[in-house]
Parts: structure tokens; C-alpha cells; sequence
């Protein structure tokens, strides 16, 4: 049975690509089968994954409008290991087409239900508002994946995204829940960043993810090559950090699920690992992280 996460969050700049990438590639990295959908008509994610978007023959605009078939429409990420369904500007007009369609909030839901791979992890990066495009991602969804920066203003977009996640479980995808929270961009030497996490942590508990991505250069620089940063340097503090997350993702549903010994044990043994990893890099210089 797949995961599958929409990577939302209303307030553009949080980190919601990057994030859909690089999970994307960490846990195809620990060999889970992985699918990423790009939902956004920026197409950010397609060429953070080394997928020109302007040469596509199709895209999720097919899969949505024209119902095109998800093998038809699907591509590989050249470096990452990840399957993924891309987008681009012509998904903008989809969010129009869509209002006249039957059954327009469920067109993604439907198509990812006739996937004839059996995927771990499906994750979908959507846009930064709240349009059609990110409902279809809402309602084919089981969890919310919030990536945010400890701001002031990322607290008031945090709570207007749960209410929407609220709205949509109580009348469109009753399954849908809010599956943890990723703090981005993170500076400690930042009273305020510090502030906004420990309230993240009282309000939302162990829905905070462990797992803390520090600003970082080599975070920054790897779309520009088309790579997902584990691939660009895979000893960076972003790498690692990603890597962490996906252990961590992997460990709670590990619990949730009470998995099979043979899906349980071998990946805790590794991420584990990884986030001690992470953990000393990042006690030993906390700050802005230039690898």
C-alpha cells in the first residue's frame, strides 16, 4: 500500500520543492519505490530533477484534462531513482479546464489508484495557493507533509492550511490528516527562529518532525544542476538533513503499520545511523552551513 503526502503549504518560499525533491530521492536512495508529482505549473520539481520541462511531449496537464494513462505520462529521474509525473506552464490552464470537468477534485486521485507500479511513496509537490490544483493533491492524499520556516508570518499560514486540511477531510478525503510538520531553513542562531519552534513543538507535539533542515548553500545550488542535493553532495548538511527525514518518515511508519521484520529492522539500522550523522553536524555548527 502506497504513502501518499501532498508537500503543501500556502506561503510561497518554505521549501516545498526542494523538499519534494530531495525526500523523493533519499528514500528511493534507502530503495523504496518512489513516484513524485509535480502539481505546480512552475515545474520547479520537474527540473530540480533533471527533467527539462520545456521538451515534454506530456505532462500532468494530460493526466488531469485529458485523462491520459499515468504510464503514459510518466518519466525517470535521470540521477535520483525516482519515478516522476512532470509539469509545466501548460498546467496552468488545467486549473480553468478543470471547473467544467466531472468529478475535477478526484481526476488525481483516480489516476494514481490505475498506477500499475506499486509504489512506497507517492509525494506531490504542489503550488503555493490554494486552487484546484492543490485540492486534486488534497484529496488524493493520505497525509500533509508542512514544510514551513520558523517566522511569525509562517504561523499564521500554517494555521489557515489546517483549516483547509480540516475542510477537506470533512467533505471531500475523510482519511486526510496533517502528517507532520518539517522546519526549513532553519538558522539557531535566530532568537526568533528558535521561538517559533518551541511553539511549533508545544502546539503540534510529535507531529513536529525530529528532523531540523538548516539553511545551506549546497541545498541551494543543486537545482540549478538539475540534481537533488544527495546526489550533487552527498556530504552536505542539506544531504544529510534529507537523509534524516527520511529515516525518520520510514521509522514512524514502521511503528504505525507494525511492519513485517524484513521492512522494520533494516532500514532503522541505516537512517538511524544517518540522523546520528546529521545530529553531530549539526551540534558541532549550527549555523548557516555552507556544505
Amino acid at each position: 500500500m502506497s504513502h501518499i503526502f501532498a508537500i503543501a503549504n500556502q506561503k510561497g518560499g518554505v521549501g516545498k520543492t526542494t523538499t519534494s525533491v530531495n525526500l523523493a530521492a533519499s528514500l528511493a536512495r534507502m530503495n523504496k519505490k518512489v513516484l513524485l508529482v509535480d502539481v505546480d505549473p512552475q515545474g520547479n520539481a520537474t527540473m530540480g530533477s533533471g527533467i527539462e520541462k520545456n521538451d515534454l511531449q506530456s505532462s500532468v496537464y494530460d493526466l488531469l484534462v485529458e485523462q491520459t494513462p499515468l504510464l503514459q505520462i510518466t518519466v525517470k529521474s535521470p540521477d535520483a531513482g525516482f519515478d516522476l509525473l512532470p509539469a509545466n506552464g501548460d498546467l496552468t490552464a488545467a486549473e480553468v479546464e478543470l471547473l467544467d470537468k466531472d468529478g475535477r477534485e478526484h481526476r488525481l486521485r483516480d489516476s494514481l489508484s490505475q498506477a500499475s507500479t506499486p509504489y512506497d511513496y507517492i509525494l506531490i509537490d504542489c503550488p503555493p495557493s490554494l486552487n484546484m490544483l492543490t485540492i486534486n493533491a488534497l484529496v488524493a492524499a493520505d497525509g500533509v507533509l508542512i514544510p514551513m520556516q520558523c517566522e511569525y508570518y509562517a504561523l499564521e499560514g500554517l494555521s489557515a492550511l489546517s483549516q483547509t486540511v480540516q475542510a477537506v477531510s470533512g467533505s471531500l478525503n475523510p482519511t486526510l490528516k496533517i502528517e507532520g510538520i518539517l522546519r526549513t531553513m532553519y538558522d539557531p542562531r535566530n532568537k526568533l527562529s528558535q521561538e517559533v519552534s518551541d511553539q511549533l513543538i508545544d502546539h503540534f507535539g510529535e507531529t513536529v518532525y525530529r528532523t531540523i533542515v538548516p539553511r545551506n548553500v549546497r541545498l541551494a545550488e543543486a537545482p540549478s544542476f538539475g540534481l537533488p542535493v544527495i546526489v550533487y553532495d552527498k556530504t552536505s548538511r542539506g544531504a544529510l538533513a534529507y537523509i534524516a527525514l527520511a529515516g525518520e518518515i520510514l521509522r514512524r511508519h514502521s511503528v504505525e503499520d507494525n511492519a513485517a521484520e524484513d521492512t522494520g529492522n533494516s532500514p532503522q539500522t541505516s537512517t538511524g545511523a544517518a540522523h546520528n550523522q546529521y545530529d553531530n553536524e549539526f551540534d558541532q555548527d549550527p549555523g548557516l552551513g555552507n556544505s
